[in-house]
């Protein structure tokens, strides 16, 4: 066999080998299972983005490829996701997110619960609601939405009784029955942890709870139920995607064994996982 035979028969076998490298490399990928293009899911940092990690590397395991995006706002993320700028969200409640559509005239879409996040009654120097003193000073946030939600709460635990049908709007002008006498004081929701010295009681939101480094089994009375709108999280996608199965897998993993043992050894009963 000549040079110019030998050279073309080198070419040949160079050419197959690649060839076959390149199917390998392929069909490992393949067998990887993991996802080339990454789902992206928002998330505000702190709690919520601690949580969609933890669902991120179960997801890597199961060959979806997921891409944490964190925020630091409560409004970008949904612009963000209804702009096709992330698949998913994860961080805020169901209420929050229809409003959102309503003033933005989208249409974003829960597609499962995440996490709870209860707003509760705290107390440093009461341990029961049955031994309320009369005239006890009651601490609640004085911003309009999560105000009449710590009073929902105080009506909830028997502590008083508003007027029928205000609901969240309610103010301590609606309060109709008062049989312990409760004074109200209005306070900026982030102050409420530190105003456990001064006040018999107080309604404080979850994320605040955590910031202070507050004892949930200590120094907690009294939460939200499991299915009230405001404490349970919700998981959010565009309402075209809503059934796209690697959404509804990213789904179940936030109910994931895996996921719920994350969530109790990090935040001990501060966040529990939704049902």
């Amino acid at each position: 066999m000549n040079g110019k035979k030998w050279a073309l028969a080198l070419t040949s076998i160079l050419a197959a080998a690649l060839l076959v490298a390149g199917c390998g490399s392929s069909t490992d990928k393949k067998s990887a299972g993991t996802s080339s293009k990454p789902i992206k899911i928002g998330a505000t940092a702190g709690p919520h983005a601690d949580v969609v990690h933890a669902v991120a590397d179960e997801a890597k395991k199961q060959g979806l490829n997921v891409e944490v995006v964190e925020f630091s706002d409560y409004i970008t993320p949904d612009k963000a996701l209804a702009e096709g700028d992330l698949d998913l969200n994860s961080y805020q409640h169901a209420p929050f997110l229809a409003n959102f559509n309503k003033q933005n005239g989208t249409k974003l879409v829960p597609i499962s619960n995440t996490i709870l996040m209860r707003m509760g009654i705290y107390s440093n120097k009461i341990h029961d609601l049955k031994n309320i003193p009369d005239g006890a000073v009651v601490a609640i946030p004085n911003d309009p939405t999560n105000g009449g939600r710590g009073l929902v709460l105080l009506e909830k635990a028997g502590l008083l009784k508003l007027k029928e049908g205000v609901g969240f709007k309610a103010t301590v002008n609606d309060v109709v029955e008062n049989p312990h006498n409760l004074k109200f004081k209005e306070l900026e929701a982030a102050q409420l942890p530190r105003s456990l010295d001064d006040v018999d009681l107080a309604v404080i939101t979850m994320n605040y709870v955590m910031s202070s480094g507050m004892d949930v089994k200590k120094q907690g009375l009294f939460w939200e139920k499991d299915d009230e709108p405001l404490a349970v999280m919700v998981l959010a996608a565009r309402e075209k995607d809503k059934d796209k199965p690697e959404y509804k897998k990213i789904a179940e993993i936030f109910h994931s064994e895996a996921v719920k043992k994350f969530i109790e050894e990090k935040f001990k009963g501060t966040i529990v996982p939704a049902k």
